[in-house]
């Protein structure tokens, strides 16, 4: 028996805001939405907030930068979800080439580390959302819209997702996207650039369109990083490569485990082509570490649009943490009993759709430190590490959170209207994604009190 058209599905629940993914956008928006008393309902196939930095177990700590990421950030420390290394507890830390965070400080400097429990924090964010009122479903996937035309501008009127009760619509007013792949602009029709910038040189002869490399975080507990230090250095192998040549040479290490980076230079530089070696950070407490998987940049695999690549990258990633898994244990002085305690529960897309908004954020827009009428923020500082770690002062639009064609949508961290090398090397973390959920909410919020579309809001204020 083929499934109801979308218009005769039974309506689960109706709001004013209805938010597609708690990711940190979506749940600030969700929250900002409710605190500003408007009805909200979120979407959200896991089992709790947080999107990549807790269901993907990233877990980074920040400096607060205000608002609601301020708010997390003293909420984590306050109620114990929160884990720092210093030099005292990792005394080779610093410097290491095995770090995957901290490999450029001076050997031996001090340093300090901090990441949340992702399961913790996923704890303390879904319970913000319910002392906030907003309804959540969690382990309902979106599936698609229904659209209203009216005068060459389109309407979303219902979320069409997929539960335990089977297919179902959930009915708002204003929509904000915070799927992290624009899932919402992709089914409402509405335009965007598929996942795959600028290819190296020396990789895009078959003109393969490869995506920055998605990965695959995972957790592992009882590792005595002394003794990798100590082999480190007295073995003078910081990049334990005689101990991976060994179990090559053995046949304890698949060919498409440790591969070796590709030269390029520019927004990839040489990062996420490739992890030939060991890349770690501590988490949650002495001796446990997560490691990061990720898809081997050849494969070319568009994870966000692909059915076939996701399942790929999720079937051939656990395969890969296995197999470092037993390398470690094997090989590796002071991992002999370590053990797999997490992996996250989705492969982290670092290069997906690019929705094109009422204004592209760009790159010169970033390098030539443009002002805008609508700014949504004060002008920002921001590293570029491409440019030689120069810091650029800039704001960004509030157009660029407005897809084209669709009017009582809104747009949030990753799936903001952003070129690819603007939104990867500097605009999808923790802190300005929670930021933009925050705008959103805000803006939906105001719409709706004005009786008019999103797109009519006249933004003229910095909210942060």
């Amino acid at each position: 028996m083929s499934a109801p058209p979308p218009a005769a599905l039974p309506v689960l629940a109706e709001a004013d805001v209805v938010v597609i993914g708690a990711g940190p956008g979506g749940f600030a928006a969700a929250l900002r939405a409710a605190r500003e008393g408007m009805s909200v309902v979120v979407v959200e196939k896991y089992d709790m907030p947080g999107g990549v930095h807790t269901s993907g177990l990233q877990g980074a700590v920040n400096k607060g930068v205000g608002g609601i990421h301020s708010e997390l950030m003293e909420r984590f420390d306050r109620e114990g979800a929160i884990y720092t290394a210093t030099e005292k507890e990792l005394p080779g830390w610093a410097g290491n080439p095995l770090s995957h965070y901290d490999w450029y400080l001076p050997p031996g400097s001090a340093f300090s580390r901090s990441s949340f429990n992702p399961d913790a924090a996923g704890n303390i964010l879904s319970r913000m959302l319910e002392e906030a009122g907003v309804q959540v479903f969690y382990g309902a996937a979106f599936a698609d819209v229904t659209l209203e035309d009216h005068g060459g501008q389109r309407s979303i009127r219902e979320a069409v997702i997929a539960t335990a009760s089977g297919r179902q619509a959930i009915r708002g007013k204003v929509f904000i996207d915070g799927s992290g792949t624009a899932e919402v602009v992709a089914r409402a029709g509405a335009p965007f650039v598929r996942g795959g910038g600028r290819q190296p040189q020396s990789v895009r002869q078959d003109g393969a369109s490869r995506p920055i490399p998605g990965g695959l975080l995972w957790i592992m507990s009882a590792v005595d990083f002394s003794r990798v230090w100590d082999y480190q250095q007295r073995e003078n192998d910081p990049l334990l490569g005689k101990l991976i040549a060994k179990a090559r040479a053995a046949g304890d290490i698949p060919e498409d485990l440790y591969r070796p980076r590709l030269e390029d230079e520019g927004v990839y530089g040489k990062q996420y082509i490739g992890h030939p070696t060991l890349d770690l950070s501590p988490a949650q407490g002495p001796g446990t570490f997560i490691l990061w998987q990720n898809v081997p940049y050849e494969w070319a695999l568009h994870m966000d649009d692909d059915a076939e690549h996701a399942a790929r990258a999720a079937r051939e990633l656990r395969r890969l943490i296995q197999a470092e898994a037993f390398f470690l244990g094997k090989y590796v002085p002071g991992f002999e009993n370590a053990f797999i305690v997490h992996v996250g529960r989705y492969v982290g897309v670092r290069d997906g759709r690019h929705p094109l908004g009422e204004y592209v954020f760009s790159i010169e827009d970033a390098r030539e430190e443009r002002r805008f009428a609508d700014a949504v923020t004060a002008p920002m500082t921001k590293t570029f590490f491409w440019d030689e770690y120069r810091k650029y002062r800039f704001e960004v639009p509030y157009r660029c959170f407005l897809p084209r064609t669709i009017d009582n949508l809104l747009l949030t961290g990753a799936s903001l209207s952003f070129t690819f090398e603007t939104i990867f090397m500097v605009m999808r973390n923790f802190p300005w994604c929670t930021q933009t959920g925050e705008i959103a909410g805000f803006a939906a919020a105001e719409s709706l009190r004005l009786g008019i579309k999103p797109k009519q809001y006249e933004w003229r204020k910095p909210l942060f």
